[in-house]
């Protein structure tokens, strides 16, 4: 994670440099274009590229953190785990699930989304149909690839 943030910090000064060259150039030449600008404005357009891309790898890791943190905070509040204590099987109204058992509906969950983004006929016709509420969706074509069936029956496995 401190590579990315240091990764991103030396793209934007080298940005930010690349800028001011430009503009210091364009100053001096009277705004007019000299290839000494042509080439700043070169590397600046370059810089902005380096830059943009060291910005979505930083995205894509506050995203990766983001999920796991989730992942993480709703396993504890679906096992019953969570630091507050006052979680137990009565507390909340519904009695925890197991660890495995979640796990086998997250992968359920993103296997439709996957097949859903790929436009996928079989669950995304489920999906849009109603499938889903109606024991449909995953079902219509058999278990996920964790032979887990979408319809969340009661987990007796606790």
């Amino acid at each position: 994670m401190e590579s990315t943030i240091e990764s991103l910090n030396a793209a934007y000064q080298d940005f930010i440099s690349a800028a001011t060259t430009v503009l210091e150039l364009r100053h001096s030449s009277g705004g007019e274009d000299t290839p000494a600008t042509a080439t700043a404005l070169e590397v600046f357009k370059q810089r902005w590229e380096l830059f943009r891309v060291a910005c979505d790898q930083a995205e894509e890791l506050v995203e990766s953190v983001r999920q796991r943190i989730g992942s993480e905070c709703l396993v504890d509040e679906a096992t019953g785990a969570s630091a507050g204590g006052a979680s137990g099987p009565g507390s909340q109204g519904i009695p925890p699930i197991s660890a495995v058992r979640l796990e086998q509906m997250s992968k359920a969950v993103r296997w439709l989304v996957i097949e859903l983004q790929h436009g996928s006929g079989g669950a995304a016709g489920g999906v849009a149909g109603g499938g889903v509420g109606h024991g449909g969706g995953a079902h219509q074509h058999g278990p996920g690839p964790t032979g887990f069936d979408a319809r969340f029956t009661e987990d007796g496995a606790q």
